[in-house]
């Protein structure tokens, strides 16, 4: 089986030589599965640009998606990373857990969210018409709705980027679900 290492600044084009400075400044570091975007000229502009759009979500709500969608396929390294943001988005360790879990008791709008989010998710974009209406139900719009369904995407581009390549996680290893509920 191919073996992946996460490449290093001298291996990357230019024009990714220049994201990773921006990087560097901004994060204090170039995250590995960020770097792994690299292997490729173009892959890591475009995925930053999709990951920074302008969006009618706000930033708690993207974690909700990022946090559910890394769970429902198991990606450890965006669970790592996402449990790292949710906390910077102001969510503790108990609410990241309860929201990867797919279910929001301390938000009704949030737990219609990652109900939405977790069936869309496992059922490949073909979610229950009542989790759709529940999501309607509390709030949220048809706009909101397009842009759910951008960071289901953009989440699933670096899970199974990760899923494939196995890079090093660098952020601090997110707990497993099932060492806290059994």
């Amino acid at each position: 089986m191919t073996h992946f290492t996460v490449p290093t600044k001298s291996e990357v084009s230019e024009s990714n030589q220049a994201i990773f400075d921006n990087l560097q400044k901004g994060l204090g570091f170039v995250p590995n599965l960020y770097a792994t975007f690299a292997l490729n000229d173009t892959a890591l502009a475009d995925y930053l640009t999709l990951q920074n759009r302008k969006s009618t979500l706000r930033a708690k709500e993207r974690e909700v998606i990022n946090l559910v969608v890394s769970q429902v396929n198991e990606c450890l390294y965006c669970l790592s990373a996402h449990t790292a943001l949710g906390k910077m988005n102001g969510f503790t360790d108990e609410q990241i857990l309860e929201i990867r879990s797919g279910e929001v008791s301390f938000d009704a709008k949030l737990d219609a969210l990652a109900k939405f989010v977790k069936d869309a998710t496992i059922k490949r974009g073909k979610p229950s018409a009542e989790v759709v209406e529940n999501l309607f139900a509390v709030g949220y719009n048809k706009a909101n709705l397009v842009d759910i369904l951008i960071v289901i995407g953009d989440k699933i581009i670096s899970n199974f980027l990760h899923g494939v390549t196995q890079i090093p996680i660098d952020f601090p290893v997110a707990q497993p679900l099932e060492e806290v509920y059994s």
